[in-house]
């Protein structure tokens, strides 16, 4: 029973760093451990947005585990890999130790390559500068600040920097691009061309999943989630506004 537990808090422990919603997570572990035949008295499971608590009777007393999680960056394949594997634990393909060989893999997925995400974050900036109505030469600027963007991100950001430091310096790299791009005639709405160009700073899975954290009575969890969003579009916005006053007292005039 205590390896049924133990099972049940690992996957539960892998969905909340990777992003998932609150109720995904205690629904998995309720799933696991009553698959594997720990009765609903036995077991409690408490989820915030930042940790994860699970007791339980078994054969040799009592069971107790506390995991701190970090708010950090969605990470969706593992949650799409943990869910598939609890439903095949239901259908009765996985053992214990196989499920927990399945959680260990999973865990140990590596991330994307960096080129892959500098890519992916270049053609969702020229993407979303073309949703917003830029033209060809908006979405170019947008796709290089993009790229540039995550140059940042993934080398100075992540390894060295703070959360918010990290947004609002990110924000101004991005303002920079464009602004030197408008100078020397290179895109014409500089709008298009910045909201493009931060989107990958955006916490838009954070701040939907606050919301519905809220929705589902996880007021702690959800509320936590929605300033962590909210600290990342001030971060951001900050770091824009900076560039944009910069700006105006060197060259003058209205730069918006």
């Amino acid at each position: 029973m205590d390896e049924v537990l133990e099972t049940a808090v690992e996957a539960g422990h892998i969905l909340l760093e990777s992003g998932a919603e609150i109720f995904r997570v205690e629904e998995t572990m309720k799933r696991i451990s009553r698959y594997y035949g720990v009765d609903e008295d036995h077991k409690e499971f408490f989820v915030l947005a930042n940790g994860l608590f699970a007791s339980g009777k078994t054969e040799k007393g009592h069971y107790a585990k506390v995991l701190q999680s970090r708010v950090q960056s969605a990470r969706l394949s593992r949650v799409v890999a943990i869910n598939q594997l609890s439903r095949q634990i239901e259908q009765g393909k996985y053992t214990l130790p196989e499920a927990r060989r399945e959680l260990e893999r999973i865990r140990n997925t590596p991330e994307p390559p960096k080129l892959l995400q500098i890519l992916a974050s270049g053609f969702g900036s020229a993407a979303f500068c073309v949703m917003l109505g830029g033209d060809f030469q908006d979405t170019l600027v947008s796709f290089i600040a993009g790229l540039l963007l995550y140059v940042f991100v993934l080398f100075v950001a992540n390894p060295h920097m703070s959360k918010i430091s990290g947004n609002l310096i990110g924000g101004m790299i991005v303002t920079v691009v464009c602004l030197l791009c408008q100078k020397i005639s290179l895109g014409h709405s500089l709008s298009h061309m910045i909201v493009g160009g931060i989107i990958s700073l955006v916490p838009g899975l954070s701040f939907t999943n606050g919301i519905r954290d809220i929705a589902d009575g996880d007021y702690i969890s959800g509320a936590v989630r929605l300033l962590d969003a909210i600290i990342v579009f001030v971060s951001i916005a900050v770091g824009v506004g900076i560039v944009f006053t910069v700006y105006r007292h060197i060259w003058g005039g209205a730069t918006l």
